[in-house]
């Protein structure tokens, strides 16, 4: 049983009610509560191509990334808490997520919803589609929320954090990740629709700003850095008259070494609980809402 009173979708008059296995609405069955859209950031053609066609959930960076926020969570999550990923595209975390906790609420999110369709029916898990900026869940009513490579595609993304604060319960936290460094934004963020890249002050304050307390910060990918580095100075002198090839080629290329970088991924987690990462080709922060004052 989830412990959130559902908002009223566009088109009905009552309170969703999830089962178990979709939302009754009324005498209607529904497999994803349609909310609102955004399309400034993101496309179905482009989860098709970032997730299925080049990675299929298995690239190291992506690996690393739910490895990441999977520890995070399990380090924060109470027992039979309320976990929202936001932007879960094609439902690998969400996968990993249930696996890691068998005993919490899990609840899918994106701002389109054929992917959720195919979340929900395969994993059984409350999905809803809206616009982060927009976010029509009641304040207070989660416990974390992780967001992974999402907000470089809000324009809004201060807004996308304060929504993100509302929503959560008071000691409740945040995991996000961004990509790294302003600095390096190429054609390769231009096809991919990010409006920007992150350095980890500007993270840090616009995390401030909304009201959150910083838990840790971190990046991901700092011993591949170097070479991340190469390929996207390189990008930005030149000019891809096909982007999207480009895009493909670079990341069919990263999977010829996807068994080398994988290994060295596992390493530089593991030394990750014993200190921070200066730079690399994400930006990690864990952010927290604090407690209501007694």
């Amino acid at each position: 049983m989830i412990d959130i009173i559902f908002p009223i979708p566009p088109g009905y008059n009552e309170n969703p009610i999830w089962t178990g296995h979709d939302f009754k609405i009324g005498s209607d069955h529904v497999s994803v509560l349609r909310y609102s859209e955004a399309f400034a950031g993101w496309n179905c053609d482009l989860t098709e191509f970032n997730e299925v066609k080049t990675s299929e959930g298995n690239h190291y960076l992506e690996r690393a990334s739910r490895l990441h926020a999977c520890r995070e969570v399990t380090k924060y999550v109470p027992e039979h808490g309320i976990v929202l990923e936001v932007g879960s595209s094609s439902g690998y975390f969400i996968r990993d997520l249930i696996q890691v906790l068998p005993n919490a609420s899990i609840i899918s999110s994106d701002c389109f919803p054929e992917e959720l369709d195919k979340i929900s029916k395969k994993y059984k898990t409350p999905s809803l589609q809206f616009d982060l900026v927009n976010c029509p869940l009641p304040d207070s009513c989660i416990d974390v929320i992780v967001a992974l490579n999402v907000l470089e595609h809000i324009d809004k993304d201060e807004s996308a954090l304060d929504q993100m604060y509302r929503i959560l319960k008071p000691g409740g936290y945040a995991v996000i990740e961004v990509p790294a460094n302003q600095d390096l934004y190429d054609f390769h963020d231009s096809e991919l629709k990010h409006f920007r890249r992150y350095d980890m002050p500007e993270l840090i304050d616009k995390s401030k700003k909304s009201g959150f307390d910083i838990q840790s910060h971190s990046h991901l990918g700092f011993f591949v850095y170097p070479a991340f580095r190469t390929i996207k100075l390189r990008n930005k002198a030149s000019s891809s008259s096909t982007p999207q090839e480009s895009v493909k080629r670079q990341s069919e290329y990263s999977f010829t070494f996807n068994p080398f970088f994988t290994a060295i991924m596992h390493i530089e987690l593991f030394l990750s609980n014993i200190f921070s990462y200066p730079f690399g080709v994400r930006c990690l922060v864990t952010l927290k809402k604090p407690q209501l004052q007694s």
